[in-house]
């Protein structure tokens, strides 16, 4: 395999990708193998949608190192989108369910309406007051309403956490964010070229706020990008981001995997991770 990033003693996670997905169908036990020989010791794979949830939580009970979330992703907001939060509440009972979505806004494709999207998220938001669990963000191109309502809800219901997801925002929705208690997970697109204002806007991150993650199947970093992305691969985004805040990967594998199981309380910790990691 070309360009091998270098492989860190300390175990990394993969804290966003998509198991249940059909390119996954014919190989996911040597998906999960790949990524154990890679060092992944904990790997989130998340619903996006009510009528597939079942496949979601069979994976993560299959898999003892595989945890889930549930959740219906923004661009299912007219289809099963959601105006409560029984069911989301109800699914979160189980613990291998440790977040709550991927839900959120999206204004680039905008495969719902906005405000099917917003009544969709604001059920996903009083899920996650409601169960305790983090909430997954998914925000493209609507970088001020995100950061309002998460703000409002914060305000308005008292303090709840989460992770923006495969950020790609600018400086103002990561700042407000950070300040409510999230954290930043980055994605493939850290390593591309044309990536310069994602990483001057993640350079101001606090270190105790980042995550790493796949997303898979999509955005596969480089050199293994226009392939099918798995979360093996998490390891080129973490080279990537250690070198970006000037850490060695052993010292940012200690950290991120600790931000992760910190976010992720209900997850239980890989040997190694019982006592709290300071920031250097």
């Amino acid at each position: 395999m070309p360009g091998v990033a270098a492989i860190s003693v300390e175990p990394i996670v993969d804290s966003h990708c998509h198991l249940d997905f059909d390119v996954f169908s014919d190989d996911l036990d040597e998906v999960v193998r790949r990524a154990r020989s890679a060092g992944v010791c904990r790997m989130l794979t998340i619903g996006t949608r009510q009528s597939s949830f079942c496949k979601v939580l069979e994976i993560a009970e299959r898999f003892e190192d595989v945890y889930c979330s549930v959740g219906v992703h923004p661009h299912q907001a007219e289809q099963e989108g959601l105006t409560e939060p029984d069911w989301l509440v109800e699914q979160a009972q189980h613990p291998k369910v440790v977040g709550i979505g991927e839900s959120g806004l999206d204004y680039h494709y905008q495969h719902a309406s906005v405000d099917a999207q917003k009544q969709n998220f604001q059920a996903h938001i009083r899920a996650a007051i409601a169960t305790g669990l983090p909430l997954i963000v998914h925000s493209r191109d609507a970088d001020a309403d995100m950061a309002d309502m998460l703000e409002n809800a914060s305000a308005r219901d008292g303090a709840f956490n989460g992770v923006l997801h495969c950020f790609t925002g600018g400086p103002d929705l990561a700042r407000r964010a950070v300040a409510i208690g999230f954290y930043v997970s980055l994605a493939g697109m850290i390593t591309f070229k044309n990536a310069k204002d994602l990483r001057e806007t993640v350079a101001d991150v606090p270190v105790e706020r980042l995550l790493t993650e796949t997303d898979s199947p999509y955005l596969a970093p480089v050199p293994m990008r226009g392939k099918r992305n798995e979360p093996s691969f998490v390891r080129y985004t973490h080279a990537e981001l250690a070198a970006l805040r000037g850490l060695d990967n052993e010292t940012f594998a200690r950290l991120s995997t600790s931000n992760f199981l910190r976010l992720f309380s209900r997850i239980g910790r890989p040997a190694g991770f019982d006592e709290p990691v300071e920031t250097p």
